[in-house]
């Protein structure tokens, strides 16, 4: 239950790493956009701190991070309703993660399942802030004492982290100062699968540009993408249970339950039994439906960049607004001395 001294707020963001796919909208953005206006206050960042945990091109760096927000801003938030910003902005974000890199233990870096995908064989060659990024996310969620973060399973463990870390903080300085954030996880196709592989979430970075749908795709390429994703022999079955086994099945209905706002049951009873002839054609007129008008914003935005920066300065500002007396008190509560 949420502590009632917390003020309901949401915060989440999306890395600029590569092109917005239709895994950043189903899985994040669209929930972002259903709680806008619920009752909570609403903070969303483009978290291009965390994009440089790996090498990034300055030039794609500053095109992908206008990208995103342009996916926010035409997917439906409001920079009235919400707070949107790029991390950057807010330099009190990197301040907060370096006393919670004095909070956080190296044992609890070690177990983050993240770290050791991304890093693979190779994880000496990595940078520090790939190993650390997760007391990052601590910063960015408990700078705002946000109570709620939308994310998808495979963060979970990492608000779960930040939890620790404010556990640990709140006992080591005998405060009671950071609040317990809850991870919100819910709906269809919270977490989007590969087009050529069930098993593995659809990535910005897959080796192929058929194993996803970017939002900046038109109509005919979303449509392609759908008749050539991977599906096995067998028809739709007529109950959920009966996707058990099947990755990439699962993966096609869900998908459409996510754009439809149905349940995967109603979709099978939608098309029981249906062969994929049917289904994929239907599958692709559906998302184009769904992504076509958001496509066409984005790339009306993108050709006015400076729209979106004056858009994100607007949104830092107000962010710094709450960041800051967050910052101050942390400092204090740990002993700085300050002006």
């Amino acid at each position: 239950m949420q502590d009632a001294r917390f003020t309901p707020r949401v915060f989440s963001g999306i890395k600029p790493s590569g092109g917005l796919t239709l895994g950043n909208y189903l899985g994040a953005i669209k929930r972002f956009v259903q709680m806008q206006g619920g009752g909570f206050e609403t903070i969303y960042c483009v978290v291009d701190l965390h994009a440089i945990t790996v090498w990034q091109d300055p030039k794609e760096l500053r095109s992908a991070t206008r990208e995103v927000a342009a996916g926010f801003l035409a997917s439906g938030i409001d920079p009235e309703k919400s707070i949107l910003f790029n991390q950057s902005q807010v330099s009190q974000h990197a301040e907060l993660a370096w006393i919670f890199n004095c909070v956080a233990r190296l044992g609890w870096m070690n177990r983050m399942t993240q770290f050791k995908e991304k890093a693979g064989k190779n994880a000496e060659a990595q940078s520090l802030g790939l190993y650390a990024y997760p007391s990052l996310m601590a910063a960015d969620i408990l700078l705002y004492h946000a109570t709620h973060v939308p994310v998808g399973e495979d963060q979970k463990q990492h608000v779960e982290l930040t939890r620790d870390i404010a556990a640990k903080f709140n006992h080591d300085y005998k405060v009671d100062f950071f609040p317990m954030a809850e991870p919100v996880i819910e709906g269809p196709a919270m977490r989007v699968m590969n087009l050529r592989d069930g098993t593995k979430k659809m990535s910005k970075s897959g080796e192929s540009d058929m194993e996803r749908i970017n939002m900046t795709d038109d109509a005919d390429t979303i449509a392609r993408k759908f008749q050539k994703a991977r599906t096995d022999a067998a028809p739709l079955p007529e109950s959920v249970e009966g996707l058990d086994g099947r990755p990439e099945a699962r993966n096609l209905v869900e998908i459409y339950a996510a754009l439809a706002d149905i349940t995967p049951a109603e979709v099978l009873a939608r098309y029981p039994g249906a062969g994929w002839g049917t289904f994929k054609p239907a599958l692709a007129d559906l998302a184009v439906e769904r992504l076509s008008p958001i496509s066409g914003e984005m790339a009306r935005m993108m050709a006015d960049p400076a729209e979106i920066d004056r858009i994100l300065a607007r949104g830092a500002e107000r962010a710094r607004a709450i960041a800051q007396p967050v910052l101050s008190r942390t400092l204090d509560i740990v002993g700085m001395v300050r002006g």
